[in-house]
């Protein structure tokens, strides 16, 4: 007889194991006497990573169709709006050699590619100023919305800095007393098995077995189910994306009225790179490098630099967290009865906030294809699977090429990234197609692209790649359509800078007031 899938067991917690309990029980009412049983297993003594503090702007759908307020989640997770990130020193490491990747698609992106266009005056204006607006509104420290804009709608596009920890405490609380979700705090001692090979039940110190017919691993960089138990080989990437090392620290505001940045700042070093989150309450900082490249002292010193000009005089000594990584993902993802999500399954560096994107999309997939039954649960697996290796594969090379377009050659680091023997074969092939035609729709074969063509054009062109494109016939006679696209772009930059609020000014009246709800 086919057994049905009713009791779902998730280990571990973090952003991870919280959001894909959200996902699952909202979807498939755990709350209900029919519905599919979710629970949640973690122990008391293992603290989350923490440090994934920037989201993607299918965070807010992820929140909405979990039954969470967006006030509600601003005013207990310390969030902020994120508008984009801007890369300052990946370039030539000059001052002023910055860039930004926005949110927000370019001007008339169904419609018109407007690179070979904006290439008659590149150089004047940056891509990203000629197609979007969302630059200047993080330059100006700006939101993405106004405050009587509905909860989730916005004016610019936008995701969301958080704190981590804060975060995983929130949808904890959702879960367990508005979704339905069991929540135990245990110590798992063993894992116990079929005869087929699938997991029946996990051994705890004081709840004894926890029996489930779909195990979700959201153990962290342990894997204890995926990768411990079922022994799936983990792929490292370290000889594509060298760094492996991360330092990281929470730094105060040097007055309660700071500006809060309505991006994320990713300043690059001689080893690595800095990222900069500013929250309502304090920023986010951290130094993540190649330890093949430099060593942890120096790479304290430059951290330590960055730090004294930021945190103002009264901020005290800051002692960083350390955290190793091991960039690279498992083989597979879904083996037998057991699927892994978030660290389980893999990380890479913390570069354009791909790591929570992850869990959201896992989390979608696992809880929409959901198995009825044990008998279709191989096919479901192997789809996503499928889909997932494409994933992680598309970022790899999106991740990577950031790096191999710089201009730097102060260091090592920045020489070794240009090396085309640590270049994807895919990368390779699609940066000399584009010297002759831009990134466009049909570069990439999913439609649930993690990162469309768009962004490669904002990294691509910021970074001073240059297409020489010869327009085609077609292209020709959208030129009228096009300059009206780059014009309406200036007018709406003009508008915009001038009819928004600033980030924090919208925070503090969005925990005062609240948002209208939809």
């Amino acid at each position: 007889m086919d057994k049905k899938i009713k009791r779902i067991v998730i280990l571990g917690g973090g952003s991870a194991g919280w959001l894909t309990c959200a996902v699952i029980a909202a979807e498939h009412c755990a709350n209900a006497e029919n519905g599919i049983q979710v629970t949640l297993v973690e122990s008391p003594d293992v603290k989350p990573i923490g440090v994934g503090e920037g989201t993607w702007p299918t965070m807010r759908g992820t929140l909405r169709k979990i039954g969470v307020r967006e006030t509600d989640f601003f005013k207990e997770c310390d969030a902020s709006f994120k508008q984009g990130a801007k890369f300052a020193k990946w370039v030539t490491g000059a001052d002023d050699d910055a860039y930004y990747h926005p949110l927000v698609l370019p001007q008339g992106y169904s419609e018109v590619n407007l690179v070979p266009f904006w290439n008659e005056n590149a150089d004047r204006v940056s891509f990203a100023d000629a197609v979007s607006f969302q630059g200047q509104l993080c330059e100006h420290g700006l939101a993405p919305k106004q405050n009587t804009t509905p909860e989730y709608a916005h004016i610019a596009n936008y995701a969301y800095h958080l704190d981590a920890g804060k975060f995983s405490s929130f949808l904890q609380k959702h879960c367990t007393t508005k979704l339905g979700a069991k929540h135990i705090l245990d110590h798992v001692v063993s894992v116990n098995s079929h005869d087929n090979g699938d997991i029946r039940s996990l051994t705890t110190k004081q709840h004894g077995e926890i029996e489930g017919d779909l195990f979700i691993d959201c153990s962290g960089f342990k894997s204890m189910l995926l990768g411990e138990h079922y022994g799936i080989e983990f792929l490292e990437c370290k000889s594509v994306l060298f760094n492996d090392t991360a330092l990281a620290v929470h730094v105060p505001y040097p007055r309660f009225d700071s500006p809060i940045a309505s991006h994320t700042i990713s300043t690059a070093q001689k080893a690595g790179w800095i990222w900069d989150i500013g929250l309502p309450t304090r920023r986010g900082v951290g130094y993540v490098f190649s330890s093949a490249h430099t060593t942890t002292a120096a790479a304290e010193d430059e951290l330590q630099r960055y730090l004294d000009g930021i945190k103002g005089d009264n901020a005290g000594q800051l002692s960083p967290r350390k955290i190793n990584i091991n960039p690279g993902h498992r083989k597979v993802f879904w083996h037998k009865n057991c699927v892994a999500v978030g660290l389980s399954a893999g990380f890479l560096e913390p570069l354009e906030a791909s790591a929570l994107v992850l869990v959201e999309l896992s989390a979608a997939m696992i809880s929409e294809q959901l198995p009825a039954t044990r008998n279709v649960m191989d096919i479901v697996a192997k789809r996503f699977n499928e889909k997932f290796q494409y994933r992680w594969d598309r970022i790899i090379d999106f991740l990577k090429l950031h790096y191999v377009l710089t201009k730097r050659t102060d260091s090592d680091y920045w020489i070794d990234n240009c090396r085309e023997e640590t270049i994807p074969d895919g990368l390779l092939e699609l940066l000399e197609l584009w010297q002759h035609q831009s990134p466009w729709h049909h570069d990439f074969t999913h439609v649930d692209e993690v990162f469309p063509s768009a962004s490669y054009q904002y990294v691509l062109y910021g970074m001073g790649f240059h297409t020489d494109q010869q327009l085609t016939a077609k292209q020709a006679q959208n030129t009228k359509m096009a300059h009206q696209h780059l014009m309406k772009n200036q007018e709406l930059t003009r508008k915009l800078v001038n009819g928004l609020p600033t980030n924090r000014d919208l925070i503090e009246k969005i925990k005062t007031y609240g948002l209208q709800m939809v």
